[in-house]
């Protein structure tokens, strides 16, 4: 049997609705880990609100921060966080464009309050796990504080929401050098735009292949799930690419394969075809 590396996006992949993983997708992972494959997880969201729900099913690592922060088995391979010069710069751009901002750094998580009443009015398209998450992250009470608490010590990355697709894209003039855009689905009767940006120098398959450099294995033997457009970079990289039935349609156009949904547990019967449980 050739051993795998697998990374696995978290929300809209390995679970939905800020829920716990299945017993299935929690199955597949543990039997998967035992038959000598390694699996990471590999998500957009920050080490602070990885909750022990999901680490506890058992991972050999995590690529959290879309890149910023690498880790394996608790030894930390790269953390890179934004200076706050540029988190400033980034954040005038935004509010001078009508938008507002979720900054993501080591101590935690600052919100717009704008941007939090947005989120409570918006009505997600179903392929749009981040913002679905962050509406769950704030119905649960998810620690989360106002922008006037930000410590201002950098941060990793900034998250946006807007009532404009123009506006977003006016930004871009300022912005599109150094940070890449992930514009998540929205509904044609949408209200409320969502996405992020990442540094050029920062993505999911960067970190995928510190991983792989770390354990002296070639990338094409690497597998990679994901269901957004934060996850493209590291469908890309990925020795396999495998898209979530509900993924958005861009990232299932460039995938190798479309499994099931990730309510009809798509990641355990993907494992199970391929003879890795």
């Amino acid at each position: 049997m050739d051993r795998k590396l697998i990374f696995l996006d978290i929300d809209g992949t390995l679970v939905s609705d800020m829920k716990a993983p299945s017993a299935k997708a929690a199955e597949a992972v543990r039997k998967a880990r035992q038959n000598g494959h390694g699996v990471f997880l590999c998500t957009g969201r920050n080490m602070a609100i990885i909750g022990e729900d999901i680490t506890g099913v058992g991972f050999d690592g995590i690529i959290a921060s879309a890149g910023g922060h690498v880790e394996v088995r608790g030894q930390v391979l790269f953390d890179h966080v934004l200076p706050e010069k540029t988190i400033q710069e980034c954040l005038s751009v935004f509010h001078k464009h009508r938008m507002y901002c979720r900054i993501e750094s080591p101590e935690g998580i600052y919100i717009d309050p704008q941007m939090e009443a947005l989120l409570k009015e918006a009505k997600p398209d179903k392929k749009n796990s981040e913002l679905i998450r962050m509406q769950k992250e704030i119905e649960t009470g998810i620690a989360m504080q106002t922008y006037d608490q930000y410590p201002q010590n950098g941060a990793y990355k900034i998250c946006f929401t807007a009532t404009s697709l123009n506006d977003i894209e006016e930004t871009k003039m300022y912005l599109e050098d150094r940070f890449s855009y992930a514009v998540h689905p929205y509904e044609n009767s949408s209200h409320c735009f969502n996405g992020e940006i990442i540094p050029r120098e920062v993505d999911k398959g960067k970190g995928m292949e510190q991983i792989c450099q770390y354990f002296g294995v070639d990338m094409k033997d690497t597998a990679a799930f994901g269901d957004s457009m934060n996850d493209y970079e590291m469908m890309k990289c990925a020795g396999i690419s495998i898209a979530m039935d509900n993924a958005c349609d861009a990232l299932k156009s460039m995938a190798d394969y479309v499994c099931e949904s990730v309510w009809d547990d798509g990641i355990y019967h993907e494992f199970q075809r391929r003879g890795w449980i």
